[in-house]
């Protein structure tokens, strides 16, 4: 049994099966923060959150990522990831709170897709920088 523990197949389905079930989370997490519902919104063709909430994705699968690259024990490697989520969680806090000219959710909500892209390119930026110290 411990060699198919250790084949990079099951390895890897794990990895996969994890992923996904702490994305669904941690959304289910940024559905509560945001004013906006992010899946209505997307539907009805709201290029803005539609990018906003693609950062998001990217940005919780590349933490996930270099938690799986940096550590072995399951146990340490969800422990970095749901880390790097707070992190990340923090960082949406952060730039709403830097930019008091205006109200991020609402011009997401708004479709204003100058903020939805720059909201991309936060989450995906921040995470690279908490996967370089998670690394």
């Amino acid at each position: 049994m411990e060699n198919f523990w250790e084949n990079q197949f099951v390895q890897t389905a794990g990895n996969y099966s994890v992923v996904i079930l702490f994305m669904v989370l941690f959304l289910a997490i940024f559905e509560i923060v945001t004013k906006y519902r992010n899946w209505d919104e997307i539907r009805n063709g709201n290029m803005s959150v539609a990018m906003a909430t693609g950062g998001k994705i990217f940005g919780i699968a590349n933490i996930f990522r270099h938690s799986f690259q940096q550590h072995e024990a399951f146990l340490t490697t969800i422990g970095w990831g749901i880390f790097g989520f707070i992190l990340l969680l923090i960082g949406y806090f952060v730039y709403e709170f830097l930019t008091p000219m205006f109200k991020i959710d609402e011009e997401i909500a708004n479709d204003n897709r100058a903020v939805g892209f720059i909201s991309l390119v936060i989450s995906i930026g921040l995470s690279y920088v908490i996967g370089a110290g998670i690394s």
